[in-house]
Parts: structure tokens; C-alpha cells; sequence
């Protein structure tokens, strides 16, 4: 075989008996270590994982490969997992092909293993981005791969954190409401999933139904023929606006703010080994600093992204168009901004998301109790960033702190493994680049504290081990030297 010589896909069947003998190679999973548990003879699982997409998936099968049993529940059908293939409108990826992922270190659970062992190389050389879709199709292999557990169409009622060592979680599954009971839960959440979608307060002003926010679900065909007004310059907005006129809005009205769209992406810039693993170590300030200053900047909405709309000539981008009010006349809406009133028949916010444990029901438990940054750091002058102050403040382990200590027992058993988290530990558990770092840091803390609350029991296995490794017919004992030499002589 010469150097230039380019094998054919081997397929998908090669690729897995490949990540069975890589994972063989390594001896993983590990064994189980940690210790059968029951509360009121139900069992306890070591870890509840609450979200089955990329994160989810990445801290479920890290904690196993450490001997760690963690479970994932899921409220969407299966193969329908965070929102690739439900909310997320762009045409491809952000992040660059190249990047890992979810891999854990592992080549053959990457996206170029999979892909290349279905199209060749040729195709991935030929690939610019990763389709949206195709990425999804990788995740559901990644969790068929390695038989993660998921239980789908788990709709969490409750996190309840006890005193007893214990996190209930309450359910609603298709055979109905049950109870499960876990020493740690993880949430991997998503996005939106410590609070909500962010919608300015002139929404109120509008019917709901002449109104939704970028990563509500909804048929976009619904806006065929009309006016359609997307607020925002991000990757969101152009996805919106895109889809808007690719089902047949007769106009897409993009409302920027600023007077130009950002031209950098300041994160990419930044990113690096050191500061994947350095960010969690720094002194505050300079945590919020970094943050902060990403954060102003904004990161830009993808070139082909933005292009998806401009080739439309329905497409109309305002820019320096500060919204100062809207209003419902009964047939229209009337956007009023400073470059004049604009007439549309729908508007769709594209305005991120905010952190707020008490819009969400399942979190009433507790979230008068979680300490975020703004309770206990006072940030510099002139660097006010309300998604900086209701970032939670959390732990080495992604867990929870409270405010007033012992004053919500168990609240630290609960980790918060979603992109909130950005502030404490960097972007390590939300965006692809470094999700196996935060995968493994949280399943490292996780199984080092499970660790330390059994360690008697541990203890007592470490005494009662009896497996020998030498049997005692492997040597003669000697005899002692002054019988040696009568015996010696003798002979």
C-alpha cells in the first residue's frame, strides 16, 4: 500500500467491533465499585442524569467508564435529544469538523471515526461543516454504541434533595407518575434549562399567539405570506429569519440594535488547553473578567448563516434600530423604533436565554437556596452582566452551594452540568469544543466523593479481601544457620 493510497468506508459495523476492542484495550468500563444502596427497599442509583443530549450523554458515559452507574431521563421521544432535531434551525455547525466532542479520548467515538467510516476520506476532506441533522444522527449512534440507559419520555415534576444522602426525583413517564431515588443528580439541561428564554417586556403588549421566541418548537410554514420581524443579530436570528423565508414569509424585518454585527468570535480566539483547564483556578475577578468581556463583544452569527439570509431578497436587515415599543392595533403589529415604525404580521425574539431557578416548577424545591455569583462577589465597576450575577456558584464538581449553609441539606449533591456553569468552570459543559473535559472533571469529582461517604465500608472490603496471589509452596524454608552447618557437615 503506498502513502497515497485511500481505503474504502469500512462501515459502521467495523467501526463499532473498533470501539468494543479500543474500550477492551483500555479494560472500561471499569467494574463497578461503588456500593448497592435502597431507601424504604427501593433502590438508590449512584447518579440520575436529567437530559439525554450531547452533555448528558458525555457525563453518563464518563461515570461509567469509571465504575459509576448513572442512568439519563429524558423528555423527548428517543433519538429526539436536546435540540438538533426539534429547535435548532442552522444548516450546519458552528464548531469546526475537527473538533472531539463527546469522544472522551476515544478516536474511534468521534465524529470523523463515524463519518469516515461511512463516506471515506475523501468526503471528509471534501466536508466543510457538519450538517445539523448528520450530527444528530451521531449522537444517537454514540448512545447506541455504548448502550448508554436512557429513559425517554421522563418529564421531571420535582428535584427534592434530602437529608439522608438521598436526591428524589419525581416523574411523569408513559406508564405514569413514579419515584426515583439517586445519591447524585446531574443536570444536564441544556441552554435554557437553569430558567428560561429571555423575552423583552414589550412582548407583553402582543398577542401569544403573534409572537414566539427562537427556540420555542413551531411550524414555520405558519408565516408563509406574512410579515415577519426577527429581534436580534445572533446565530439564532439568522437561523430564524432563514427558515422564516424558506417557508415563505413575504418579508423577514432583522431589528439589530447595534449598528453593526459583530465580526469576531472572541471565545474562538481565547480558546486553548491552558484555559480549558486553567479557568477554574483562577481568582474570581479574572473569571468574571474573562466572562464578561465575551459577553460584551458578542459572538458573531456564522458567515453562512448570515448569508442564508442575505441571498434572499425579502430579507431586510436594520441595523442601529433600537426598539422602543410595540402594540397590537387589532390587525397589525406596529413596531416602533428609532428609525421609524415597522408593520409586521409576527415577530420572533432571538434573545438568548436568562438563569432563573424559580421560573422552573421541578426547581421550587430548592432554588430559594442555590447560591449564585451575585450573593457573595461583588464585581468591578462598570462590569454589570445579569447573566454573570445569576450564574450559579458552584463547586470543583459542578455542584450546588448554598446560600446559608445547611440550610437546604443535599443541595450539594446536585450538579449543574449545563452551560451556566461557564462562569465557575469555563465553557467545559454546553459547547463541543471541551465537553469531554467537563464530562471528566464531573465524573471524577462525582466518584471521588462517593468515594469518601463509603470509605468505612470500603474499609471493611480492603480488611475482609482474601484472594491470595502466593500460596506458600513457591520456596523451602530455610534452616537456621547452626543446624545448617552441622547438616553440612554431616554429608
Amino acid at each position: 500500500m503506498t502513502h497515497d493510497t485511500i481505503l474504502p468506508p469500512q462501515g459502521l459495523d467495523a467501526l463499532e467491533a473498533r470501539v468494543r476492542q479500543d474500550l477492551a484495550w483500555l479494560d472500561l468500563p471499569a467494574k463497578d465499585w461503588v456500593p448497592e444502596t435502597t431507601l424504604n427497599g427501593e433502590p438508590v442509583l449512584p447518579v440520575a442524569i436529567i437530559g439525554g443530549g450531547m452533555s448528558g450523554m458525555a457525563a453518563c458515559a464518563a461515570l461509567r467508564f469509571m465504575g459509576v452507574q448513572a442512568e439519563i431521563f429524558d423528555q423527548s421521544p428517543a433519538g429526539f435529544e436536546g435540540p438538533w432535531a426539534i429547535t435548532a434551525r442552522m444548516e450546519t455547525l458552528r464548531s469546526p469538523k475537527q473538533l472531539t466532542g463527546p469522544a472522551l479520548g476515544k478516536p474511534s467515538l468521534t465524529f470523523r471515526a463515524w463519518f469516515e467510516s461511512q463516506f471515506g476520506l475523501e468526503a471528509w476532506d471534501a466536508l466543510d461543516k457538519i450538517p445539523r441533522l448528520q450530527w444528530m444522527d451521531y449522537l444517537r449512534w454514540f448512545r447506541k454504541v455504548l448502550a448508554l440507559p436512557v429513559h425517554n419520555e421522563h418529564r421531571v415534576l420535582a428535584v427534592r434533595p434530602r437529608g439522608d444522602g438521598v436526591v428524589q426525583l419525581d416523574l411523569h413517564s408513559p406508564e405514569g407518575e413514579r419515584t426515583v431515588f439517586a445519591r447524585h443528580v446531574v443536570l444536564a439541561t441544556g441552554r435554557d434549562g437553569l430558567g428560561g428564554a429571555y423575552v423583552p417586556a414589550f412582548a407583553g403588549d402582543l398577542p401569544r399567539e403573534r409572537w414566539a421566541h427562537s427556540s420555542d418548537t413551531m411550524d414555520y410554514h405558519q408565516l408563509a405570506g406574512k410579515r415577519v420581524g426577527v429581534v436580534g443579530a445572533g446565530a439564532s436570528a439568522m437561523d430564524s429569519a432563514a427558515t422564516a423565508l424558506e417557508s415563505g414569509a413575504a418579508s423577514v424585518e432583522l431589528l439589530i440594535r447595534r449598528s453593526d454585527i459583530p465580526r469576531v468570535n472572541k471565545g474562538k480566539g481565547a480558546g486553548s488547553p491552558g484555559l480549558t483547564h486553567g479557568h477554574l483556578r483562577l481568582p474570581d475577578a479574572w473569571k468574571w473578567k474573562i466572562r464578561h468581556y465575551i459577553n460584551v463583544q458578542q459572538v458573531p452569527p456564522p458567515r453562512g448563516s448570515t448569508l442564508r439570509v442575505s441571498r434572499n431578497a425579502h430579507a431586510h436587515f436594520n441595523l442601529g434600530t433600537a426598539i422602543e415599543r410595540m402594540e397590537w392595533t387589532g390587525e397589525e403589529i406596529r413596531v416602533h423604533t428609532s428609525k421609524g415604525v415597522f408593520h409586521l404580521d409576527f415577530v420572533i425574539f432571538s434573545t438568548g436565554f436568562r438563569i432563573d431557578w424559580t421560573s422552573r416548577s421541578e426547581f421550587a424545591p430548592f432554588a430559594a437556596h442555590v447560591r449564585n455569583w451575585s450573593d457573595r462577589f461583588e464585581h468591578p465597576q462598570g462590569e454589570d452582566d445579569q447573566e454573570l450575577a445569576d450564574s450559579p456558584d458552584l463547586g470543583s464538581a459542578f455542584e450546588l452551594q448554598p446560600k446559608t449553609p445547611g440550610a437546604c441539606p443535599g443541595l450539594e449533591r446536585i450538579h449543574a452540568f449545563s452551560y451556566p456553569a461557564a462562569l465557575t468552570h469555563g465553557t467545559v459543559s454546553g459547547d463541543i469544543p471541551a465537553i469531554s473535559v467537563g464530562a471528566e472533571r464531573l465524573a471524577q469529582g462525582i466518584a471521588s466523593t462517593l468515594y469518601a461517604e463509603d470509605v468505612e465500608w470500603h474499609f471493611e472490603k480492603l480488611q475482609a479481601f482474601s484472594e491470595p496471589e502466593v500460596f506458600g509452596d513457591e520456596w523451602t524454608a530455610a534452616l537456621p544457620p547452626a543446624q545448617r552447618t552441622v547438616e553440612e557437615s554431616a554429608s
